[in-house]
């Protein structure tokens, strides 16, 4: 069952208004926040995560700068990929943010990408488990960085939830979910998502496309 999910970096800029990615001043490091319209899940994800300035995000990518091209690395679908920022952009309809490292942690970004490129072809990690040796978006954005920072964590993980809010009620959609995996729902187990890596206090949000 393919997934759209999950999914995460900051030069100090004053934030800019819309503009098109191509007009954008993109730098390596740079992570692109989405709002992905894929259904149910993404709706439950949205429900339980809050993104900057309360935006529903439900996916990241990182950008790495390739000459004259702007490419973006992201877990999705099969694994790791790299695609061209144009086939990224066009995804949703929605404004995507920016976020971009603070000065004092800018050396990480280029590590960040080099770890992420190592990366590719490892498969999507479908069942949201960190540390499997797979992949979900914002969960290699955690390793890069993570791995940038001397194996230090340099974002959060956190107790991930599938239910409802205000109730102990699972959604609907991660029990079929899940069963069909024939998995045991995570719930409480450490993870992280992109609304939580937009809000991060190591990160400031560059401007939006």
């Amino acid at each position: 069952m393919k997934t759209l999910l999950f999914l995460a970096l900051i030069v100090w800029v004053m934030p800019v208004s819309a503009q098109s990615g191509k007009d954008f001043a993109w730098q390596t490091g740079d992570l692109i926040f989405q709002d992905l319209d894929c259904g149910e899940m993404c709706d439950a994800i949205e429900a339980v995560t809050q993104g900057y300035e309360g935006k529903a995000f439900s996916h990241v990518g990182l950008v790495s700068r390739e000459g004259d091209s702007v490419m973006v690395i992201e877990a999705l679908g099969q694994g790791v990929q790299t695609i061209p920022l144009e086939a990224f952009t066009r995804r949703t309809k929605h404004k995507m943010y920016v976020g971009r490292v603070k000065p004092a942690y800018k050396k990480l970004a280029g590590k960040a990408v080099v770890f992420a490129k190592k990366q590719m072809g490892k498969p999507y990690d479908d069942a949201f488990l960190y540390n499997n040796g797979k992949y979900y978006c914002s969960e290699l954005i955690y390793d890069a960085f993570k791995y940038a920072n001397k194996s230090k964590p340099f974002f959060r993980l956190e107790p991930m939830t599938f239910k409802q809010p205000g109730s102990g009620d699972y959604f609907p959609v991660w029990i079929k979910y899940y069963h069909q995996l024939k998995v045991e729902i995570p719930e409480g187990k450490p993870g992280c998502n992109p609304g939580g890596l937009s809000r991060s206090d190591k990160i400031t949000i560059a401007g939006t496309i």
